[in-house]
């Protein structure tokens, strides 16, 4: 029986859904307080179609969960979300199991908040390394002098397949399909570093539910990053707000963050059940999505 008309005699049903409808799930993270981008479901939906699941009691949808299959070896766990209405009756732990079977046979990776760690790994997952959300304001960048600011390009203007290869290293497994979507995205900018015909630094930055989230930010050197960010601030405007996620294996990204004068609201966790391929953590400075990777 597939996914689609199994049901439960409680009436419980777990359905894959469309990007429309991941809009439910999305919402919901929005009342969490993750405060997701404005594009964040399309986009998430095309990196793994089949990966998305609502469930059901009768008609009305009351949890949710995503399992982004890369490919055969590498799958990530996000918007693990139920109902307050209907939490502590079991609902939550049969999602999962589906996101867990969808994904058999994966290295699993998944960003946990605090509360929730020694759950999961009570399913075999172990802390990599911690994130740090970050908020602050974007500053009147307007008239300052951004040190490589003569050596930038918006994104689109820089050969994919440059993107590509520079991008490989940030990610367990290749997804250049949906880095290629993520960087063209509606309400955002898109910049680059580029010397000598060499990518220095990639950063992305999105309009969000609530101002400006950051993500990707990769950099070769300290002096490129926050020349990077200064951008991307410019580009917003003075006075938003805006969130970036360090990770506490890279420093200079949190000293970065605090010397932009920006707060830790939030922690969670970098968890897999399974060693993956090390990522370049001196040279990653923000994550590109919590719920995806």
């Amino acid at each position: 029986m597939s996914l689609n008309d199994e049901e439960s005699k409680d009436g419980f049903s777990i359905k894959p859904v469309s990007s429309e409808q991941l809009q439910i799930a999305v919402g919901w993270g929005e009342k969490e307080g993750w405060n997701p981008g404005l594009h964040d479901a399309e986009l998430y939906h095309k990196a793994d179609p089949n990966g998305f699941f609502i469930g059901y009691l009768g008609d009305e949808p009351i949890a949710s969960i995503s399992a982004v299959r890369y490919n055969d070896t590498y799958g990530f766990i996000g918007y693990y979300i139920v109902h307050p209405e209907y939490r502590g009756k079991g609902y939550g732990l049969r999602i999962w199991k589906t996101a867990m079977a969808y994904l058999k046979g994966c290295a699993i990776g998944l960003d946990g908040v605090v509360a929730q760690q020694n759950n999961y790994k009570k399913s075999g997952f172990q802390v990599a390394y911690r994130n740090f959300r970050f908020e602050g304001k974007t500053k009147d960048v307007k008239e300052l002098s951004i040190k490589h600011e003569h050596m930038m390009k918006p994104l689109d203007q820089v050969a994919q397949e440059d993107i590509n290869t520079y991008a490989a290293p940030f990610y367990p497994v290749p997804r250049e399909a949906f880095h290629h979507a993520w960087f063209a995205q509606a309400d955002s900018r898109a910049l680059s570093i580029v010397d000598k015909g060499r990518i220095q630094g990639v950063g992305v930055i999105r309009k969000a539910a609530q101002g400006f989230k950051i993500g990707p930010l990769w950099a070769e050197t300290n002096e490129h990053a926050k020349s990077l960010l200064q951008a991307l601030m410019k580009w917003a405007g003075p006075g938003q707000k805006m969130y970036l996620d360090a990770i506490d294996v890279n420093a200079n990204a949190v000293k970065l963050a605090k010397e932009l004068n920006m707060v830790c609201v939030f922690e969670s966790a970098r968890m897999y059940t399974a060693p993956v391929t090390p990522l370049p953590f001196e040279r990653l400075y923000g994550v590109t999505s919590l719920e995806i990777g």
